[in-house]
């Protein structure tokens, strides 16, 4: 037998451990079912008019911007007359106390109108479904309304009746306005059961309810009102959105402001127009003139935008004026206040112009410019006769003239520059010592710089006429001022500071007058032949200043000139400036100065070079001074037994063209020979050569002979009879170096044969 010990046995288990997973599964499952029970959604069923729009498992319910459901599925409804679609539409489980009889549902999706757009967040997002709960019994079936329902009357806000005849443009959504500012809309509008009226039901939003009173006016606003007749057209519009889309305004007459807050529940009438609403402010205007006005025609315009009307008139009992009342908008309150004028506008022609005449075709109508923003409420104002002079914070210069007489000037006559119109006259009156007249004047912006501190005005009204036997002279400033008078003005300097906001100046008779502010000269001449008063002194062909008088000398052997130099006087009245009288000459070579024909002679002016001391008597020039030019080219002497007709400015000539001039002339040291100085051209300096020859080429040469006959010579028509003087340069080795400045030539009195045919290969200088 063995040694080992003997086994012990047991009863084996029922249990094992590999049941615990399901276990845990089930009770997971089981989890889970318990939850998908306790989340699931309630589905209900929507009838919509069509499927347009709505996508199964796509398009959502949409409540105050969360998802609340979801469309499941979209099948056709045959059901009744008028098929239609029916949404299977799971709704969240949270939703379900609100699924109700009540209950509203719609379809958003964009849309524009003359109202505007609406639904644009579904061109990011898709349509969706939107959900307005209500109260009622719960029900699982709804029909879906065609479009949104209108505002809740819960809305914070105002909530009005108005009851109107017609619709007009107005529209779901139109805007309600209160001084052009939206403030409200239209929620929905309806036929009464009488069919006579239309109710049309507005909000106001909360911010805004206190400017509804008991006595408010409202009145339809709907695109552009059009009244035309004989006296005038009047077109009225609220704003560019209540052109498009309609819209309704309103405002509290102003004899109301005490009227008590309104009563919701009692409905407005609602007026065809502002006019018929008469909710504008009242205001009284005296009128002395009130010609061609007419109560409830009239308007009141600002600018071309009629800003009232008037609505009554009754003529004073002395029939010397009357009194009107008028109707303002309410937009202009804050401008009816002291300083605000009226005045009454209607055609008018004169020489000054033609005046008011957009009222040939809408008639006479009362022109209003308001007073300052702020100044103390005012509501009767006592019309002017006539429009009010510009007003002085008006874009430009205002300035005030001041004349012993007013000539031919008148309230709109012009005001020129260089015969340019930059201005006009707006109001003349008497100064305070009634000794002189007071002129007020407005330069437009753009030529406000033309005027400084040098500026002179003067009187150009009508013609002014001079004459003498050197002409007539008539001088009028532009058509115009001939017919209606005007004045004129030049600016001397530049750069002169005004030195007042309101500049003055004094309006001078006439041009001469107010050139008159220069410097006063005394200029001596031999003779005053073609001089007298007026005659002119220029620079340059511009007119620096003019001859006051003309008178003989103690002595009685010279001419004294009096002369005003009014242009630069501290220029030209210098020492070193000097001045000759410019007359016409007549010669065979040239003729010079031939307007002074028909102009009449004149002083001509060469100011000092260089800044000198002042001076003020001057001796003229017997004839005009010769300009010495900057020598550029090259310099040659001509030494000759004599001059000729050579003078300073004849031509040298090469081949019959002209390479140089001659500049000056002199007796050598000795005085046995005349010294010639020429310049040639530093194109041509180049033909001049240590071999080249010079003859004097003026006048003619003429050679006879029994055989060869007879010859003329001459260099040119103007040589001939001007004077000149030719070179010629021979070829090869004779030609020579080329010449250097300064060097001298022998001039001969004429050219031999052969130099006439040399003719040599030398570049021009570039």
């Amino acid at each position: 037998m063995s040694d080992l010990p003997t086994a012990k046995t047991r009863p084996a288990s029922n249990w094992s451990a590999i049941w615990i997973l399901p276990l845990i599964a089930l009770f997971i499952g089981g989890w889970l079912a318990f939850q998908a029970y306790r989340d699931a959604g309630v589905e209900i069923e929507v009838r919509f008019k069509t499927g347009e729009g709505i996508v199964a498992n796509k398009t959502e319910v949409i409540y105050k911007g969360m998802s609340v459901g979801k469309v499941k599925s979209l099948v056709l409804d045959d059901e009744g007359r008028n098929t239609g679609v029916i949404a299977t539409i799971e709704m969240n489980k949270a939703a379900q106390d609100h699924l109700t009889t009540g209950t509203r549902f719609w379809l958003v999706k964009p849309s524009v109108s003359l109202a505007g757009i609406s639904g644009l967040e579904t061109l990011v997002s898709g349509n969706y479904i939107a959900i307005d709960p209500g109260k009622g019994e719960p029900v699982k079936r709804f029909t879906a309304l065609s479009e949104a329902p209108p505002l809740s009357d819960n809305e914070p806000g105002l909530h009005l009746t108005l009851k109107a005849e017609r619709l007009g443009s107005l529209n779901r959504d139109s805007p309600v306005f209160y001084k052009q500012i939206q403030v409200g809309r239209v929620k929905s509008y309806r036929l009464l059961e009488d069919q006579d009226m239309v109710e049309i039901k507005i909000f106001i939003q909360p911010a805004y309810a206190n400017l509804v009173r008991k006595h408010t006016r409202f009145w339809n606003a709907s695109g552009v009102s059009i009244n035309a007749d004989l006296s005038g057209v009047k077109v009225r519009t609220e704003s560019l959105a209540s052109i498009v889309s309609g819209g309704i305004a309103f405002a509290t007459p102003e004899h109301r402001k005490d009227s008590p807050p309104t009563d919701p529940s009692l409905p407005f009438r609602l007026y065809e127009d502002f006019d018929a609403a008469q909710a504008g402010i009242r205001i009284k205007l005296k009128l002395t003139d009130f010609e061609g006005l007419q109560a409830g025609r009239t308007p009141v315009m600002y600018k071309g935008i009629q800003v009232g009307s008037l609505k009554t008139m009754k003529i004073d009992e002395d029939l010397t004026g009357a009194t009107a009342e008028l109707t303002m908008d309410p937009l202009a309150e804050d401008f009816l206040v002291s300083g605000t004028q009226f005045w009454v506008v209607k055609p008018s022609i004169s020489l000054a112009g033609i005046t008011g005449l957009e009222a040939l075709v809408k008639g006479n109508y009362i022109a209003i410019r308001p007073g300052e923003k702020g100044s103390a409420p005012s509501r009767e104002f006592e019309a002017r006769a006539k429009a009010p002079p510009l007003d002085l914070k008006a874009p430009g210069l205002h300035l005030v003239l001041f004349a012993d007489t007013l000539g031919s000037v008148e309230v709109g006559s012009p005001v020129m520059y260089r015969q340019v119109k930059v201005g006009n006259v707006q109001s003349y009156q008497f100064a305070r010592d009634s000794k002189r007249i007071l002129i007020g004047v407005h330069i437009e912006k753009e030529y406000q710089h033309l005027v400084n501190g040098s500026t002179r005005f003067w009187n150009s009204s009508g013609i002014t006429l001079t004459g003498g036997l050197s002409g007539i002279k008539i001088q009028s400033e532009s058509l115009q001022t001939l017919m209606a008078g005007g004045i004129t003005f030049d600016t001397p300097q530049a750069n002169v500071p005004l030195k007042r906001h309101i500049p003055r100046f004094r309006l001078h008779e006439n041009q001469e007058a107010a050139n008159r502010a220069g410097t006063l000269i005394t200029i001596r001449v031999e003779r005053a032949d073609g001089l007298k008063p007026g005659t002119p002194i220029r620079f340059r062909g511009l007119e620096v200043g003019s001859i006051e008088s003309v008178d003989l000398t103690a002595d009685l052997q010279a001419v004294l000139l009096r002369a005003r130099i009014t242009e630069v006087p501290e220029r030209i009245a210098r020492v070193g400036t000097q001045f000759w009288v410019v007359k016409p000459a007549f010669g065979l070579a040239r003729t010079e100065n031939l307007d002074t024909l028909v102009g009449g002679q004149y002083l001509e002016v060469k100011p000092a070079a260089r800044v000198q001391a002042p001076q003020r008597d001057f001796i003229a020039l017997s004839e005009a001074p010769v300009v010495k030019e900057a020598e550029v080219g090259l310099p040659l002497t001509l030494s000759a037994a004599r001059r000729g007709s050579i003078k300073p400015g004849v031509p040298v000539t090469y081949r019959e063209v002209k390479v140089g001039k001659v500049t000056s002339y002199e007796l050598g040291q000795s005085a046995d020979r005349v010294l010639i100085h020429v310049l040639i051209e530093p194109r041509y300096a180049g033909l001049v050569r240590g071999g080249s020859r010079f003859w004097n080429s003026s006048g003619f040469g003429f050679d006879w002979g029994l055989i060869k006959g007879a010859t003329l010579r001459t260099e040119s028509v103007e040589t001939l009879i001007d004077g000149g003087i030719a070179f010629a340069t021979p070829e090869g080795e004779q030609m020579g170096n080329p010449a250097r400045p300064n060097q001298t030539f022998a001039l001969f009195d004429k050219a031999e044969d052969p130099w006439l045919e040399w003719a040599p290969k030398i570049p021009l200088a570039k």
